[in-house]
This record gives C-alpha cells, structure tokens and sequence, in this order.
C-alpha cells in the first residue's frame, strides 16, 4: 500500500488511535510498515496488526483500541472479496471509526474511478492506489479525524482543520 515515502515528523496527534494491516491472504508488508513510519512520526498512535489479517481482527482491534481510524492495505488484487461485510462487522461493533483502503486493488486493467467507486460502496470513506505518498494519508486523516496538531518546537501550538 502507499508505496513512495516521505515521513513527516514533529506533530502529535495523543490520543488517536489507527488500526493497520494488510486484509485477507495478502503477506505483502513493506506498504504497511512505510504508512506505520510516516503515521508514527506524524504522532497517531499506531496499532499495526501485520499482514494476513481478517476482518474479524480488524473489527476486535478497533472496538478494543476506540480507533479513529482503521486503514487496510492489499496488494495482491482481491482486496474486494477480503473488504466484504468489513463494515457491516464494524457497525455491529459500534465502532465508527473512519475506514480507509489503498494498495493495488482490483486484479486486472480496471480504470481507477471503477475501483475507486467500488470501495466506496462497500463503505470506505478514503481510496488510494499504490502510489500514494503516505504524506498525503496522513493529511487526510488529519482532516477527517480534525485532530489539533501540536508543534513539538518551544513556540506553541497550532491546529490544523
């Protein structure tokens, strides 16, 4: 998932939690450790459930984490069977976490807005391909979460919405 990198560091974000892992069969890690990096140094506190992970997992790691954010990654192509009922799952467990999905989707040629509007309808708030820069990630989830950022500098605080 997310394969470039740049890490962005000094924020905090205490008290917001996000759930990682890759779904399904998938043992691809390398997506999932650059977006743990970039979302540590950014200040989320991250629980990274590693790869093969199921639905059931991800939904036990939310409700017991009060995650405000639970982001899945594939890369193997079924990442659409392996989301199926994820937020279902999630809805029966009074989680509302917000649930995003990146990686290499779809197996075969599909045009992005398909995928994209695929995982939309199976509940994902926020859809990225492969090569998102995880900065972009997490901007997003500073915005979906509005989270108030602090300056680790002596100067202060400022909030980002």
């Amino acid at each position: 998932m997310f394969m470039t990198m740049a890490l962005i560091g000094g924020d905090t974000h205490m008290g917001q939690t996000v759930i990682l892992g890759v779904i399904g069969s998938d043992a691809h890690v390398v997506g999932i450790t650059i977006i743990e990096q970039a979302l540590t140094a950014a200040g989320f506190d991250v629980e990274n459930l590693g790869v093969q992970t199921s639905r059931a997992e991800f939904v036990s790691a939310a409700a017991d984490h009060d995650a405000g954010a639970v982001l899945v990654s594939s890369l193997y192509g079924h990442a659409r069977q392996d989301c199926q009922g994820l937020h279902e799952r999630l809805a029966e467990a009074d989680c509302d976490a917000v649930t995003y999905i990146g990686g290499n989707l779809a197996v075969g040629q599909d045009e992005w807005s398909e995928t994209e509007r695929a995982f939309r309808e199976l509940g994902f708030d926020r859809v990225f391909d492969a090569e998102t820069d995880p900065s972009a990630v997490v901007a997003a989830l500073e915005r979906d979460l509005d989270t108030t950022v602090t300056e680790t500098a002596t100067d202060g605080v400022r909030v980002d919405s």
